[in-house]
Order: C-alpha cells, then sequence, then structure tokens
C-alpha cells in the first residue's frame, strides 16, 4: 500500500473501514470482497469511490457492528466482515469529531 497525504502534510497509508477508530473520517478508495454479494450491497447502500465516511460507533463486543456515515447524510451498521471489504484512505486518524472545529471537518471532507 502507498502512504497518502491527509491534507495537513502527515503521510497515512489506506486502511480498512474496519480497523478505523471511532470519529475517524475518511474518503472510500476502493470496494473489494471476496463475496460478490457483500461488495453488491455495499455499493447499493452508497459505499462508492470518493464518498466521504465517518466513524461513528464500535460496538461493544468484538467490535461488532460498526455504524458509520456516508457523505455526511446517511447512517448504515455494517458487521465487521463488511467494513473490512472497504478501503478507506483516512482524513483525520483518532480526532473525535466533537473537538475539531466546523471549518475543520469541511476543509477534510473537500479534500
Amino acid at each position: 500500500m502507498t502512504s497518502n497525504d491527509n491534507g495537513d502534510g502527515k503521510k497515512v497509508a489506506p486502511q480498512l473501514l474496519g480497523k478505523m477508530q471511532t470519529g475517524s473520517l475518511g474518503r472510500i478508495i476502493a470496494i473489494s470482497s471476496c463475496e460478490c454479494e457483500i461488495e453488491r450491497c455495499l455499493l447499493e447502500m452508497g459505499f462508492v469511490e470518493g464518498a466521504s465516511v465517518e466513524v461513528l460507533h464500535h460496538g461493544w463486543l468484538r467490535r461488532d457492528p460498526l455504524a458509520v456515515r456516508i457523505n455526511r447524510g446517511m447512517t448504515v451498521a455494517l458487521r465487521r466482515c463488511e467494513a473490512d471489504a472497504v478501503l478507506v484512505h483516512p482524513l483525520l486518524i483518532n480526532n473525535p469529531v466533537k473537538s475539531i472545529s466546523q471549518y475543520d471537518l469541511e476543509r477534510a471532507l473537500s479534500l
């Protein structure tokens, strides 16, 4: 995997959506699953290349399910296996959304 600039000069590697921390923001790079049904369902829900994602919550049991907001409009619950089919370029890592300004949030999502 190659590293990318997340907008503040720091290099970050793409990661699976299921591995991102609560409060992290990112942009979808690719959807890839060995099961065509999972890939099709994710695409139908709006998990498409270029869409912004925000990790809202991890379940307490094996961190399953995962609550994710897509394009700041729709909130979806995913199983860990589904979230691991989504490759994301992180924009903000380990920063709760509540601690950043609205300007910074809009700037990060517009990249």
